[in-house]
């Protein structure tokens, strides 16, 4: 079997621990560093650097190499941690991580990037611990710029396999010891451990089971074989006679290769310096055939429990989504047909398709699931960006987290990070103030940067809070009056801190790499609502700002409200609607022009006659006969004017731009249960729609009486 089919696999896993180290870096006291962090971190980097050897990536390999050596002077104390250092390290991994794309992308890594971060590397070594890293004199060369096909650097053949109890000429007689594998796993660890080389004995139980090995494998290619099915603390591998116990075994993970190269014949010296050389044909040569049994196996936890989690593409996911779908339209037109029959004579139809309405449900709430991930994955990023942004600019900023736990859908989660990034950049550029006005103000020199998500309803609430001073509303009209925005000191504060996403807006006094070039905010808000979302802004002066982010579960199915206008049947979203009412003729006040507002309890809300906007006839004209469904959409509330309410449903979301075109004022499409297409509509939009029309009608109006006179005027 060809190994490249285990590319995705590594490069999954390298992704995983590549963010496991970023997390751990940065949560690192560089006073009091914590040993277990510091040895994950290690790990990491171990666990990178054997499977990039497996697979032949051979600039990947001598990064994580030298960076490895590094990391462990670090864990022994041997290299005292500083800020500076520790921003080393998360350079290093910014390259690991680009070194990877490039392999997964079957491009050649970076080369001059590659020699500059193993300089900086080997210069930090020299400078603090006072010599140079292990493998410095190696270099890749060509091998960085080779497609990423491993293939074995001829040798000359290996010699006869030596006799039992015997090594051969450049090999090693290894212990391996399994703490707390099961039956299971074991079996699959003797076998990839005979590919390896030749099995001397066996013995022990689950507690510690040892396999005596006659190998001429590195003992750190051989643990990066073995961890894809255990992990690193369930191995223990060492030259024979240095053998512990189990218990002794389980405290200390598995040594790096080069503790175990004084037991190695001098000849074989460099046999495992995995950085330049791909390891010897008597170890590769079998691992592409049997690494099958390798990935496929589920990895032990102690005591021999398995793991109950599997990787599956998001295509795979999405199919499964969309003909779920597809089964939620056919159960609503079945329900649609079987609701006409007689509740009497067909009552076990009729019991039947409450049964499968609540089955489709549950299936489809089920599959729903599988797409959520927790907003950690998101909130997982923002660590680095607070630390570099908040260096950048000279401030100290404490990050806080809530609600990591919050599940989003995966497509969601993925839009949401360049939103995020922004605002929070934003915040720690205008909102929290430099130490020194902070303390002026009485505040603590540290600002608090909070992130924070939580459910409501069908929806998730994702909020940015700061401590710092605030929106200034005067500086803010000033401004919009600057850009020849259309502002009026009448105007509330939530309007007012609206007109930061107006394109162009910037209350930055300079540019700088951060912010004040009045580009970002707008988008911010666009891709926002492109999620069917929308943003609202709380601000206190002196005290803070809050920006909510309030966006639905998925996008690929919708509780909504049918609503009929003339023979035409439209969704709206159920998370939307606040309360339907019937208007009354004393509540209907109309404004300069043509414009309507509707009193409910002494609010005044903009009417919006849905016909109207989008041009349906045979609709209700009389505002006092129609129905008005009050509607929230981007902090505004609005009265939709329509002819009947016809029912909540559960709807599966569908692409309409993709499938047609876009439509002012309709965010999506559905299928209804008799088969007819019913549109999606989009609050906020159907409203910038119907003052657009209005305006253009007025416009009309304005220029007729003009044409008139001109004719009554003129000589017969």
């Amino acid at each position: 079997m060809d190994i490249t089919d285990f590319y995705d696999t590594f490069f999954e896993e390298a992704e995983e621990l590549l963010a496991d180290m970023e997390r751990h870096l940065l949560e690192l006291d560089v006073e009091e560093p914590d040993a277990e962090q510091l040895n994950a971190i290690f790990r990491a980097a171990h666990s990178i650097k054997g499977g990039a050897g497996t697979f032949g990536f051979d600039v990947l390999q001598k990064t994580t190499h030298l960076f490895e050596n590094l990391l462990d002077h670090t864990r022994k104390g041997e290299l005292t941690l500083r800020r500076d250092i520790v921003d080393t390290f998360l350079e290093t991994k910014d390259m690991l991580h680009d070194q990877l794309d490039a392999y997964r992308n079957d491009e050649a890594p970076d080369q001059e990037a590659f020699e500059r971060i193993c300089q900086t590397l080997q210069q930090l070594a020299l400078e603090e611990i006072g010599q140079e890293l292990e493998g410095a004199g190696d270099t890749p060369g060509a091998a960085g710029a080779a497609a990423p096909k491993p293939e074995p650097i001829p040798e000359p053949a290996p010699e006869p396999e030596p006799a039992a109890g015997e090594a051969a000429t450049g090999s090693t007689r290894l212990t391996v010891s399994l703490l707390g594998v099961g039956d299971k796993d074991r079996g699959l660890l003797v076998e990839e451990l005979e590919q390896l080389g030749e099995i001397q004995a066996q013995e022990g139980d689950a507690a510690c089971y040892r396999v005596t090995l006659t190998t001429s494998a590195a003992a750190e290619d051989i643990e990066a074989v073995m961890c894809f099915i255990v992990e690193p603390e369930q191995l223990k591998i060492e030259p024979v006679g240095e053998a512990t116990t189990g218990a002794a075994a389980a405290a200390e993970p598995a040594r790096a290769p080069q503790d175990a190269e004084p037991e190695a014949p001098p000849a074989p010296a460099e046999a495992p310096k995995p950085a330049t050389e791909a390891p010897k044909p008597t170890a590769e040569a079998p691992e592409p055939a049997d690494k099958p049994k390798a990935r496929k196996a589920k990895k032990a936890k102690a005591g021999g429990g398995e793991s109950t989690s599997i990787r599956v593409s998001v295509e795979k996911v999405d199919q499964i989504i969309n003909l779920v779908g597809e089964l939620i339209i056919t159960q609503s037109m079945l329900d649609q047909t079987v609701s006409e029959l007689d509740n009497v004579n067909h009552s076990g139809l009729h019991n039947g398709m409450n049964l499968l309405q609540r089955n489709a449900r549950d299936l489809q709430e089920a599959v729903m699931s599988v797409r959520m991930i927790p907003m950690d994955f998101v909130f997982s990023r923002f660590p680095r960006v607070v630390r570099e942004t908040a260096g950048k600019l000279g401030k100290e900023i404490e990050l806080v987290t809530e609600g990591a736990a919050t599940e989003l859908d995966k497509s969601l989660t993925e839009r949401i990070i360049d939103p995020l990034t922004h605002l929070v950049r934003n915040s720690l550029d205008h909102g929290i103030e430099a130490p020194d006005v902070r303390e002026a103000a009485g505040k603590p020199r540290t600002g608090r940067l909070t992130l924070s998500a939580q459910h409501q309803g069908g929806n998730i609430l994702i909020e940015v809070s700061d401590d710092g001073g605030g929106l200034n509303r005067e500086k803010i009209l000033a401004k919009a009056r600057e850009s020849e925005l259309n502002v009026s000191d009448s105007m509330s504060d939530d309007e007012v801190w609206q007109l930061i996403f107006a394109p162009g807006f910037s209350t930055a006094q300079e540019v700088s790499d951060v912010s004040g070039r009045g580009v970002g905010m707008d988008v911010v808000k666009r891709n926002i609502q492109g999620m069917g979302g929308n943003v609202q802004i709380m601000s206190k002066p002196g005290e803070g700002t809050t920006i909510r982010i309030v966006l639905p579960l998925t996008l690929a199915i919708l509780d909504g409200m049918s609503i009929k206008v003339g023979e035409e049947v439209f969704i709206l979203p159920l998370s939307a609607v606040l309360e339907s009412l019937q208007p009354s003729k004393e509540d209907l006040y109309a404004m300069a022009g043509d414009d309507v507002v509707l009193k409910v309890r002494d609010e005044y809300l903009p009417v919006v006659p849905v016909h109207e906007a989008l041009d349906v006839t045979g609709a209700r004209t009389e505002l006092d006969e129609t129905i008005a469904v009050i509607v929230q959409g981007e902090g505004r509330r609005y009265a939709l004017l329509v002819d009947e309410l016809v029912g909540q449903q559960q709807v599966v979301v569908k692409n309409l731009e993709t499938n047609y075109r876009k439509v002012p004022g309709v965010s999506a499409a559905t299928i209804l249960g008799d088969g007819s297409v019913a549109l999606i509509l989009d609050i906020t939009d159907l409203h910038r729609l119907n003052r657009s029309k209005k305006e253009a009608r007025r416009g009309q109006r304005a220029a007729a009486p003009t044409t008139l006179t001109r004719k009554e005027v003129e000589p017969s």
